[in-house]
């Protein structure tokens, strides 16, 4: 059973998505994810999103460590529900609503959400089948929503190539567990196309 790491609500069992509809991220994964990010000291206070998020494991993980707000973004039904239901949980151990729950289309989510806003880290755990076009489509819509600072975490299978980074992202670490890779990213400094941009004289 999958259980909330550390934090207010660390030990907490965790509802999981039923069959074989999402892939969970192993505890194991989790933990060596949370030492790293912890370590990165990005989750206390930030503003979180998580994508494809399955039950939600990763986003109530960053809740609970004391991230500020927590968006999870999940299409299927049943997964979503499963996403409400941990997410109860860890907004009444903050008596606030930390997590809110969107049931959507990661894409869709991507292109309705306000220019203004921006997240602090923000977890992408998309199915397997999703190719690498798609993926690269899906991060070239998230850059502009990065903060300064920011960090985006992707899990995949360690036999898919590294993501295709898009213009304001890029790699800054990898790391391999078993049949799983996590690749970090964060905001890059796009390329200046302004006209009459040159060299200072």
């Amino acid at each position: 059973m999958s259980r909330i790491i550390s934090g207010a609500a660390g030990g907490s069992p965790l509802v999981s998505v039923p069959g074989t509809l999402t892939r969970p991220t192993t505890d194991r994964v989790k933990e060596a994810l949370f030492s790293r990010l912890d370590a990165f000291d990005v989750i206390s206070g930030a503003r979180v999103l998580d994508l494809y998020a399955g039950s939600g494991s990763l986003g109530v993980e960053s809740a609970s460590r004391g991230a500020a707000t927590v968006d999870l973004v999940e299409f299927d039904a049943k997964a979503s529900a499963v996403c409400q239901r941990n997410a109860d949980l860890v907004n009444t151990v903050a008596g606030r609503k930390v997590v809110s729950v969107n049931r959507s289309k990661v894409e869709s989510f991507l292109d309705r959400t306000a220019d203004a806003a921006r997240w602090d880290l923000v977890f992408l755990d998309p199915p397997y089948p999703l190719d690498e076009p798609a993926l690269a489509a899906v991060l070239a819509k998230l850059a502009p929503h990065l903060a300064a600072g920011g960090v985006v975490v992707v899990e995949r299978s360690s036999r898919t190539p590294e993501p295709d980074w898009p213009a304001g992202m890029e790699r800054f670490a990898e790391k391999k567990y078993g049949e799983t890779r996590l690749w970090y990213a964060e905001p890059g400094i796009e390329p200046d196309t302004g006209a009459g941009a040159g060299p200072e004289a």
